[in-house]
C-alpha cells in the first residue's frame, strides 16, 4: 500500500518549527471535550498529541485521536507498551491505520501504580523501540510480522520519548540512538525544567548528530501550582525540578498568583530552549488547562506558519 506522508511527518521533514500539544483524552466516553479541544487549537498548533491511560483509565488515544482527526486536527496517538502485548499493539496500530492515523509515539509509559491502578498487571511483551521496530517493518508494505503478512499497513510516522535528566547519561543517548535507527522520525523530550542539565544534554544529543536524524521536539509542562509542583519533584529522580522553581512558585502567594509565575517559567523556558541550534520545536502540556497553554503560545510567540 502507498501513502503520502502524514501532514505532521511532511512538517518534520520542512524543517520548520513544529508545535504540538498534549491533551489527555477524557476520563469517560464523551468526545464533547476532544471536540472542544481540536476548535480551541485550531490553527494555533500543527498537531495533538494525545496521551494513553497515562493517568489512569480513560478513552482509548487511538479512539480519541480518530475524533480529533474527524474535526480537522492532526493527532499524534500515544501507544504504550506496559497495558498491552505485541499481538494486541499491533493490532492496534492495523486500527489506527483504518481510522485514518499514523502518526504513532511509541513508549513504555509510566509504572502503573502512578496513574492509580495497582491492581493492575504489568504486561512489558515489548518495549518501545522494539515496538518502533514492529511497526517501521508492519508498515513496508505488508511486511511480515510474527510470521504472518499484513497489507495494507501503514506506512506510520513514529516517535519516541527523549530522556535528558535520566541517568546514567550515556547509556540514555546510547538507547536513543536506537530508537531513531529503529525508525523513529521524531522525539519528545521529558519536561524541561533543569536548563542547565538541558543543555548539556543537548550538547551530547548534537555531538552525535541525533537531530539531524530525527527531529526532537522539547517538551514545556507548566507547574501551575506550588503544592502539586512539590509533589511532582519529589516523584522523580534528581536532577528533576531545581530548587529554585519550586521556591518561586510557593512564595508566589495565592493560587492565582502561583499559576501566574508558571505561566511565567514555561514562557522563559521555551526563550531560552529556542535559542539552541538544531531543535525541531516544542510539545506543550498543562494538564487540562487549556488556557494556560494558548497564553505560553502566544507570549512565547510561538505561532503556525
Amino acid at each position: 500500500m502507498t501513502e503520502k506522508e502524514t501532514g505532521f511527518q511532511a512538517r518534520l521533514r520542512s524543517r520548520e518549527q513544529v508545535l504540538v500539544v498534549e491533551v489527555a483524552p477524557p476520563k469517560g466516553g464523551d468526545p464533547i471535550p476532544l471536540r472542544s479541544a481540536a476548535k480551541r487549537y485550531q490553527g494555533k498548533v500543527h498537531a495533538i498529541s494525545v496521551s494513553d491511560n497515562r493517568h489512569g483509565i480513560c478513552m482509548a488515544s487511538i479512539a480519541a485521536g480518530a475524533i480529533l482527526a474527524s474535526e480537522g486536527m492532526e493527532p499524534i496517538v500515544h501507544v504504550l507498551t506496559r497495558d498491552r502485548n505485541r499481538i494486541a499493539l499491533i493490532a492496534d496500530c492495523l486500527g489506527a491505520q483504518a481510522l485514518g492515523v499514523r502518526n504513532i509515539l511509541c513508549t513504555s509509559g509510566t509504572h502503573q501504580t502512578l496513574p492509580g491502578c495497582s491492581q493492575a498487571r504489568n504486561v512489558f511483551d515489548m518495549d518501545s523501540t522494539q515496538l518502533i521496530e514492529a511497526i517501521a517493518h508492519l508498515g513496508n508494505n505488508g511486511s511480515m510480522f510474527f510470521g504472518e503478512r499484513f497489507e495494507p499497513a501503514g506506512p506510520f510516522c513514529l516517535g519516541a520519548v527523549a530522556a535528558p535528566f535520566a541517568d546514567p547519561a550515556e547509556l540514555q543517548l546510547i538507547r536513543l540512538a536506537k530508537k531513531v535507527n529503529a525508525g523513529a522520525e521524531f522525539l519528545i523530550t521529558q519536561p524541561v525544567y533543569d536548563l542547565d542539565r538541558f543543555r548539556t544534554w543537548w550538547g551530547q544529543v548534537t555531538k552525535r548528530s541525533i537531530h539531524e536524524k530525527s527531529a526532537i521536539l522539547a517538551s514545556i509542562q507548566p507547574l501551575l501550582h506550588a503544592g502539586s509542583a512539590k509533589a511532582y519533584a519529589e516523584s522523580r529522580p534528581t536532577p528533576g525540578v531545581p530548587r529554585s522553581l519550586l521556591d518561586r512558585l510557593s512564595s508566589a502567594g495565592n493560587a492565582e498568583a502561583e499559576r501566574a509565575a508558571g505561566i511565567d517559567i514555561a514562557v522563559e523556558t521555551i526563550k531560552q530552549v529556542s535559542a539552541l541550534k538544531g531543535l525541531a520545536g516544542f510539545q506543550i502540556c498543562a494538564d487540562g488547562d487549556e488556557g494556560a497553554v494558548l497564553e505560553i503560545l502566544e507570549r512565547s510567540g510561538l505561532e503556525v506558519r
